[in-house]
């Protein structure tokens, strides 16, 4: 089996792209700090960083909710893949692929989502008041 749950806070804005076959993907990473204690018994904080990719719905609603500083709960899985960086040196990225995730942060709290300007946000605009239909 090969899961991770993680409960951390973004540290930087969701970045979300497209595949050429237009599947969306979001990218952002995650601090996770543990409280333990040093070899002197004094408190200390840990903190360690993931790389989170998130895929289709669950990226596009990261992109749209998410902002850096949010605290969030992800269970995905672990992924490893080797590339190239620019110097021509083959390097390995641990990567978690998120399936699932739920925002710890209280909305009151959080920073405003952008807000679109000029258009609409809904595909469902011409429905007109929603009390005139039976769903």
């Amino acid at each position: 089996m090969n899961k991770i749950i993680l409960i951390g806070n973004l540290g930087r804005d969701p970045e979300m792209s497209y595949t050429p076959n237009g599947v969306a993907v979001t990218k952002f990473t995650m601090a996770v700090t543990r409280v333990g204690k040093s070899s002197t018994g004094e408190k200390q904080d840990e903190t360690e960083w993931f790389n989170i990719v998130a895929w289709r719905q669950l990226a596009e609603v990261c992109n749209t909710y998410l902002r850096k500083g949010n605290k969030v709960y992800i269970e995905g899985r672990l992924q490893t893949r080797k590339y190239t960086d620019r110097n021509g040196v083959e390097r390995m990225a641990i990567e978690v692929i998120a399936n699932d995730m739920e925002m710890l942060t209280p909305k009151s709290a959080q920073t405003p989502a952008p807000s679109f300007v000029g258009g609409t946000t809904s595909e469902n605009d011409d429905l007109g008041d929603l009390d005139d239909h039976p769903f």
